[in-house]
């Protein structure tokens, strides 16, 4: 699995300066950020709600009142359908070709789905979870996200990539930073508002970033969001849904919970 294959000094050093409130250490700043540090705020919990402890989540995402999860694991990968009052999976579609599915996101009539390292992104049909065509990728897929013009996909790198919504071709990308230090392992993505919200693998840190400048802006520190998850780096925080003003849905892989939150974020 990924989890065994990914070095994490990287975010050792993030997660460091998560959990001291601060931001990543650096010598200067990138022209393209203010320097200082970046807020880091704690999600708010609102209600708990029951999920499939079976589900590698890779993606979450409302559709309007429809909840649409993305699992991952090759001949396991699903997309579904979920209650979200309840957790209950309503319909489940298995990736074609045995897949290792990633990030998912809605687009008009289609859900696009990514793959780790297949070199493809499929494209659903929502209303039949039916695989409908697949584009070429070029490098691994991990998280993806829709910001009403252009597809955002990240691939557990520092760097995310803008594709065509229509084609998948790929259109540009901007590296992330804080301080103009590079913040790696960007995973699940959701696009806000004009800003994208970043799970970071293997550690209890989401950032959002001006994909504008690639700076970080916010922090969010979940340590402690699903307490029995102690330090099990497969059981990861990993999937991050808006639902709307400043309420999300958060949950991590094979986490037997979602949970209603909200996020304060400073003005």
């Amino acid at each position: 699995m990924r989890a065994v294959q990914i070095a994490a000094a990287g975010l050792l050093v993030f997660a460091a300066a998560v959990a001291c409130g601060g931001s990543t250490p650096t010598a200067e700043s990138s022209p393209a950020e203010t320097p200082g540090p970046v807020p880091v705020i704690k999600p708010v919990v609102l209600k708990e709600i029951p999920h499939d402890t079976t589900a590698w989540t890779q993606g979450l995402e409302f559709d309007g009142p429809t909840l649409y999860e993305g699992t991952g694991i090759a001949g396991k990968a699903q997309v579904r359908r979920l209650d979200p009052d309840t957790g209950e999976v309503l319909r489940a579609a298995p990736a074609p070709n045995d897949y290792y599915g990633e990030g998912i996101t809605v687009v008009g009539d289609h859900i696009w789905e990514l793959t780790w390292r297949d070199g493809v992104a499929v494209q659903w049909d929502k209303a039949t979870l039916t695989p409908v065509r697949e584009a070429p990728v070029d490098g691994e897929g991990w998280g993806l996200c829709h910001d009403g013009a252009r597809l955002i996909r990240s691939d557990g790198t520092d760097l995310l990539h803008f594709h065509d919504p229509a084609t998948f071709a790929e259109t540009g990308s901007v590296r992330v930073t804080r301080n103009g230090q590079p913040v790696p392992m960007l995973n699940e993505l959701e696009c806000v508002d004009g800003k994208v919200w970043a799970n970071v693998w293997q550690t209890d840190a989401i950032v959002r970033i001006d994909p504008g400048t690639g700076g970080v802006d916010t922090i969010v520190d979940a340590t402690g969001l699903w307490p029995e998850q102690d330090g099990n780096r497969e059981k990861v925080l990993n999937g991050i849904a808006h639902i709307d003003g400043d309420e999300y849905l958060l949950t991590g892989k094979f986490w037997p919970s979602m949970y209603r939150v909200r996020l304060d974020v400073p003005e």
